[in-house]
């Protein structure tokens, strides 16, 4: 059995993971999995040029395969150089039913110097690949067009242009970040080819262009290699691609087609590097989720294109970027993978039995830019924390430098572990003098930064530019962050809101404690103790759909005890309630609510971990929800001084950031509500984007 005569097939979501099949006699069949383990998966994984085996699967999980089962009772010890070395049945020796199909996963990482073995219609088996740019263009990021080069025995080599097409470049730029291939001009390219030494490589390539990478691509026929004229008519391969928006050197080089900027159908959530999360679609006005069933890396792709990214590297299920809210609007997603919308492929409209714990999820390519190179941590006890140093021009010359930490914050701290593929932010740190960096980059170079947290770099946030302004002066109060691969995501119920609100009027004498909590409008500081107050009461049940608990920022020595009400708040300040004006102008006091975090009830099979009573740990568990009945104290609007008249009812969760989330989109709930001096009415009540879409709608019809 020749060494490349295997390929990873299937149902897969990665290009390194697959049903595991072996060429034999001229006919590929699958492998049993009977007496398989990691040592078989580290064997194939090493034939097929890559360091190691992950893991491995049983019974079908890539989907049944056809044709022979050639493989049966493999044993291997892991250090054999062909799957075909291992002691088996025989080939086609076999009791399985294709119900029993071996998959693995293997490691990314390539083998260094691995060879490949010229067989006919086997996938592209090279060390690595690169778009090499010319001179006059090796200074722009990304690079988006040159000389395509295969590294193959140790040797870097040109691919003759006579059977290339564009779905082979296509597939390039995908691998590369860039959602599609364009045009060039291929004159100064021929110029500059007959000047240099060539090197080309003996094969031509036959992508169809669904393909993730280029090690899936079938290899076509063999090139003879005859000194210069190997080549024939051709020249080298030049790819040239399109940029998507967010990465384009100009605006006018940006990818315009695919993304209608005016209204995106479709957007990602809740992941911590760019280019991954959650997919939700836009339909009849409300954002919802896709779906897991059939979830694959063609749907993925058209994602991650659409979305100005390269092609998937990743399609993820099982909610891995948390779970979303609102309808389910995918199912059973059917792509052929060169539609410009998931929108447009086929899909299943009934989601019947799926839940949110089935939300789908992608990480795409996304281009080389450079960013973790022009800003590093230093001081830290490990690579996620540590002084914020920044690259930065001083006199025509590159220096390291800290950034002031006047109002440094959260959202700051999120894009400085974005920039550095670090994850999220779990805190922002306004001194660091326990961290010692680098003393030469002891100089404050950055000041007055501010970022609504969904720049790609520290520097595309505001900033004071070259005049520096730190009156606490850098040092001790430079700013620091430690980052986290995941985060909790709070999302209030809107549904028990509209369900639990009522008006009660409750004398002064019974609100003394409420009183002492500024729990009740300015005007009660006046108030006779006999006077009634008008309260608008709910309940609040707010979930925890991220990848983390969410827990107090505050350690338990610096909690606040609250004699009146006998117990400790984790945090002053948790939620901010507002009754507004139909155009937004605060009407009743939304007071700070100060909170004792704690798991009420959880989703099945979760258990509880955190409770208030005793001095107990605090916060919510994944997939638990904290309830604040409507019959608590300060769980409350004071309304005593509102006129009568529509409103909009808010609430925001987490409104200083003080504890990191994945998405704080989800974080404000707003509602409609009617008040007629005696009777309240909440109705439409929405959360994130969709309340704002929905309020918009409605004061526009107002005003028509």
């Amino acid at each position: 059995m020749s060494v490349c005569s295997l390929r990873l097939v299937g149902e897969k979501r990665k290009h390194y993971e697959g049903r595991v099949e072996v060429l034999y006699n001229g006919e590929w069949g699958t492998v049993c999995d009977d007496d398989f383990s990691i040592s078989a998966a580290h064997v194939v994984c090493r034939e097929l040029g890559f360091v190691d085996a992950e893991s491995w699967s049983p019974s079908a999980k890539y989907g049944r395969g056809e044709g022979r089962i050639w493989l049966d009772n493999v044993h291997c010890s892991g250090s054999e150089k062909s799957l075909a070395h291992c002691s088996s049945n025989g080939f086609g020796v076999s009791d399985c039913k294709h119900s029993e199909d071996v998959g693995v996963v293997c490691s990314q990482k390539r083998i260094p110097g691995f060879k490949f073995i010229r067989s006919q219609g086997v996938p592209v088996q090279v060390e690595d690949v690169r778009i090499r740019a010319t001179y006059s263009q090796r200074k722009r990021i990304p690079i988006t067009e040159g000389f395509l080069e295969v590294k193959d025995g140790g040797k870097w080599r040109q691919i003759c242009s006579v059977d290339w097409t564009e779905m082979n470049s296509r597939v390039i730029c995908g691998m590369y970040g860039f959602p599609g291939e364009k045009r060039f001009n291929t004159r100064p390219y021929k110029l500059l080819a007959k000047r240099r030494k060539k090197n080309f490589w003996g094969f031509s390539v036959n992508c169809t262009g669904n393909e993730a990478n280029l090690s899936e691509c079938k290899v076509g026929q063999e090139i003879e290699l005859k000194g210069n004229d190997t080549c024939g008519q051709g020249m080298p391969v030049v790819v040239s691609c399109v940029p998507g928006r967010a990465f384009a050197p100009s605006v006018s080089m940006g990818f315009r087609k695919a993304y209608r900027v005016e209204q995106p159908l479709v957007r990602l959530r809740g992941g911590a590097m760019i280019g991954e999360g959650r997919v939700e679609v836009l339909k009849n006005g409300e954002w919802g989720t896709v779906c897991d069933d059939n979830w694959d890396m063609r749907a993925a792709t058209v994602v991650c294109r659409e979305l100005g990214f390269g092609s998937a590297k990743e399609a993820l299920t099982g909610a891995r970027m948390g779970q979303g809210i609102g309808p389910v609007q995918m199912n059973e997603v059917d792509c052929s993978g060169f539609e410009k919308s998931l929108t447009e492929c086929r899909f299943n409209r009934e989601a019947l039995g799926c839940s949110h714990e089935e939300d789908a999820a992608v990480r795409c390519n996304v281009p080389a830019m450079g960013f973790n190179k022009r800003l590093r941590l230093a001081g830290g006890r490990n690579p996620y924390e540590g002084r914020v140093e920044v690259l930065t021009e001083r006199n025509g010359s590159l220096v390291w430098g800290t950034v002031c930490s006047d109002s440094w914050g959260t959202m700051e701290a999120m894009v400085v572990c974005r920039q550095l593929g670090l994850g999220f932010a779990s805190h922002a740190f306004q001194e660091t003098y326990y961290w010692q960096g680098d003393s030469s980059a002891d100089a404050i170079v950055m000041s007055g930064v501010r970022c609504s947290g969904t720049e790609l770099t520290l520097d595309q946030c505001l900033h004071h530019g070259k005049h520096i302004l730190c009156p606490k002066g850098g040092g001790r109060f430079s700013a620091g962050v430690s980052c986290t691969q995941t985060a909790p995501d709070l999302v209030l119920s809107s549904q028990v809101v509209e369900q639990t609100t009522y008006l009660e009027d409750r004398p002064m004498y019974a609100l003394q404690c409420a009183h002492e909590e500024h729990c009740l409008a300015s005007s009660a500081n006046q108030a006779d103790p006999t006077s009634y107050r008008r309260l608008l009461r709910f309940s609040s049940q707010i979930h925890n759909n991220g990848q983390s608990d969410f827990r107090p920022r505050a350690a338990h020595h610096s909690w606040v005890w609250h004699e009146c009400h006998r117990h400790y708040h984790s945090m002053e300040v948790f939620t901010h309630y507002d009754l507004l004006s139909l155009n937004g102008t605060k009407v009743a006091e939304g007071h700070k609510a100060s909170f004792c975090l704690e798991d009420t009830h959880c989703d099945e099979g979760i258990q509880k971990r955190y409770e208030c009573a005793n001095f107990g740990a605090q916060g919510i568990t994944v997939g638990c929800w904290d309830t604040y009945r409507h019959d608590i104290d300060c769980q409350w609007v004071d309304i005593t001084d509102v006129k009568p008249g529509d409103y909009i009812f808010q609430v925001v969760i987490n409104p200083n950031y003080e504890v990191a989330e994945s998405d704080y989109t989800n974080n404000i709930m707003k509602c409609r509500a009617r008040y007629d001096g005696h009777r309240i009415w909440m109705y439409n009540c929405h959360i994130g984007e969709n309340a704002t879409m929905s309020l918009c709608l409605q004061t526009s019809e107002q005003k028509s």
